[in-house]
């Protein structure tokens, strides 16, 4: 009897271990479906497969605010942005947060209410600046506690400014000058540049033809102290993961 049961074992084991990786593969099929909705559905991911748990949130195209911009625009929108942050935030399973940006700015009350969420955060952020952080992209990208930018990349720093009707009257100026004021005290608490130095980037007249502002590469960013280092994914996971374990303060 012992040699008969022994025989059988050995019979089904082959059809038990392929039912085991049929088992294994549908699990990770059904992971890869839930991932990709995710990102169609938010525009984030969170990864639970690495060293920590990390939600990955990802800013492109143009910040939409309380006006639907047109189909043919890529946008973030920021009714989906805020949701996502405060489910982060009280989610124990994310340990921390990257932001990956690539956005020519947008809406200014939108995109700074969702830098104002991010730079409130207690769980470790890190961004990552890939091709663009351009207009209220700049505050998006210093809100994290640790900031970085690819070498390629680039950020226009100009004044806040409005296209369509406006009132023609001094209260105008004076909202647009306090929202201006808004933006270089949230950026220049959030990084290392100094408000004086921030305003010369902003009114510069030599370097834009159509506008008034600096571009800055990666490099630029870094040596004026918008962005805290150069770096790319590999530097921003490292980064992330040292804050989570304790080895690094945000700078």
């Amino acid at each position: 009897m012992k040699a008969f049961d022994d025989e059988e074992t050995r019979q089904n084991a082959p059809q038990n271990n392929e039912k085991q990786d049929e088992a294994e593969s549908d699990e990770q099929e059904t992971g890869s479906q839930a991932q990709t909705e995710q990102i169609e559905r938010t525009g984030g991911i969170t990864t639970g497969k690495g060293k920590h748990t990390i939600h990955c949130l990802t800013i492109i195209g143009q910040i939409e605010g309380h006006y639907i911009l047109p189909a043919t625009n890529k946008t973030t929108k920021y009714e989906h942005v805020i949701p996502q942050l405060l489910a982060v935030e009280q989610d124990p399973d994310i340990e921390g947060l990257v932001i990956i940006l690539n956005t020519v700015g947008g809406d200014v009350e939108a995109g700074l209410a969702i830098a104002e969420l991010l730079s409130g955060m207690k769980k470790p952020t890190v961004s990552l600046v890939l091709g663009g952080g351009h207009s209220i992209g700049v505050p998006l990208a210093v809100s994290a506690r640790k900031s970085f930018i690819v070498p390629s990349a680039t950020m226009t720093v100009h004044p806040v400014r409005m296209n369509g009707l406006v009132l023609g009257v001094p209260q105008t100026l004076s909202y647009f000058d306090k929202m201006q004021e808004r933006i270089v005290k949230f950026v220049t608490d959030n990084s290392n540049i100094t408000p004086e130095r921030f305003r010369q980037l902003m009114m510069n007249k030599d370097e834009l033809v159509m506008d008034v502002g600096t571009v800055l590469d990666g490099q630029s960013a870094v040596d004026e102290g918008l962005i805290d280092a150069l770096g790319g994914v590999s530097d921003v996971i490292e980064s992330l993961y040292a804050m989570i374990e304790g080895r690094e303060e945000a700078s």
